[in-house]
């Protein structure tokens, strides 16, 4: 498996029982390695601060992302600004021998935000990414999407969700 673009890989052994605080700033190289993978046409800033603590459950992973990058309109193409502003927090545990597991584990929501490390070993900047991803529009949607929708005939959010097709049946019904 290639390294991650953006890493910063903290022992456990460095962590210790007392609050650790820092921040990390992705670089301009690493910026763009992510532009490239999360399909974006510019990362121009990625910073976190964070808190991290070490406890029973795990390493808990806390803090505020902050990143400036363009997201590509999905109706025109265009590039549109977008300011990601985001708390995350994240608890780290050990990745479970599969031998011991004994049938296959659901996730609840609750538990959406655990990422499992191995080799005594944690990636703080991989769990940044990889939150500012899940940060992102899906569907980003720029000034000029209805309009340009409109004319290629494409139907509004509006037209195309469920109260949508129940208005066209209520008009065309009478």
């Amino acid at each position: 498996m290639d390294a991650p673009e953006f890493s910063c890989v903290v022992k456990l052994s460095e962590i210790g029982s007392k609050p650790k605080t820092g921040k990390l700033t992705a670089s301009a190289e690493e910026r763009s390695a992510l532009a490239s993978r999360f399909d974006l046409p510019e990362i121009s800033s990625l910073t976190a601060s964070y808190k991290l603590l070490g406890g029973e459950r795990g390493i808990a992973f806390s803090g505020k992302l902050e990143s400036d990058l363009l997201q590509s309109c999905a109706i025109t193409g265009e590039d549109i600004p977008v300011q990601v502003r985001d708390t995350f927090e994240i608890l780290f545990i050990p990745k479970p021998d599969p031998e011991q597991l004994e049938e296959e584990i659901e996730l609840t929501e609750d538990e959406c935000d655990i990422v499992e490390y191995e080799q005594a070993q944690i990636d703080l900047g991989e769990a940044i990414a990889q939150t500012l991803y899940l940060s992102l529009d899906p569907f980003p949607r720029g000034p000029n999407a209805d309009e340009v929708a409109r004319k290629k005939g494409l139907k509004s959010e509006a037209e195309a969700g469920p109260f949508g097709a129940l208005a066209a049946l209520k008009d065309k019904l009478g």
